[in-house]
């Protein structure tokens, strides 16, 4: 006796349709793990994921390559522009790429203050009006040309403003730092 599949019920202006699971899944949920993966999760061939690059890119067009360092804060609220998934998820993006959190062989950032370490669940990181940031010099490599058309730039999630698909980076980030993406039905460890 075989078994019938699966389905799912929708309904639309009272009007119950049924559908296949697999149907279901193909329309809704694949849409939604694929944007996961090329949008969020997993590190592009420049190195970083895009919260890295939305957050390094507000900090060049800041000006922090050069010059002082600013309250993390001030950051975290220029980054919104370009990402707008909350201020606690841009900052721990932040504190991840400082050199005082440890987490990565080659820090993007020169911070001041706690940025707790990565290696200690009981150190944590100070909030973001208690430390500031600027460009680390090797970020000279990472932002290298991009001003000379060598990476394309599209428009952020509202228009207002553009932003790189890519970092025309001479440093080998991607081999040099370690990165972990957890995506939908993916993951990556390098």
């Amino acid at each position: 006796m075989a078994r019938k599949k699966k389905t799912v019920i929708e309904r639309k202006d009272n009007f119950i349709q049924e559908q296949p699971i697999t149907q279901t899944l193909e329309q809704n949920y694949m849409p939604y793990a694929m944007s996961v993966i090329v949008s969020r999760a997993i590190p592009e061939i420049d190195g970083f994921k895009p919260s890295h690059r939305k957050l390094l890119y507000t900090m060049y067009h800041m000006g922090l390559l050069r010059g002082e360092r600013t309250k993390s804060t001030n950051v975290v609220g220029q980054t919104m522009k370009l990402n707008p998934h909350g201020d606690a998820a841009i900052y721990e993006t932040l504190v991840r790429l400082t050199e005082g959190n440890g987490a990565l062989l080659t820090p993007f950032i020169d911070s001041k203050g706690n940025f707790g370490k990565q290696y200690s669940r009981d150190m944590a990181y100070a909030a973001s009006r208690y430390t500031e940031v600027k460009l680390a010099p090797i970020c000279q490599e990472v932002f290298a040309d991009i001003d000379k058309n060598t990476v394309e730039f599209v428009d952020n999630y509202d228009g207002s403003m553009q932003e790189p698909v890519l970092l025309p980076t001479t440093f080998p980030n991607i081999l040099a730092n370690p990165n972990i993406g957890i995506a939908v039905g993916m993951a990556s460890s390098i």
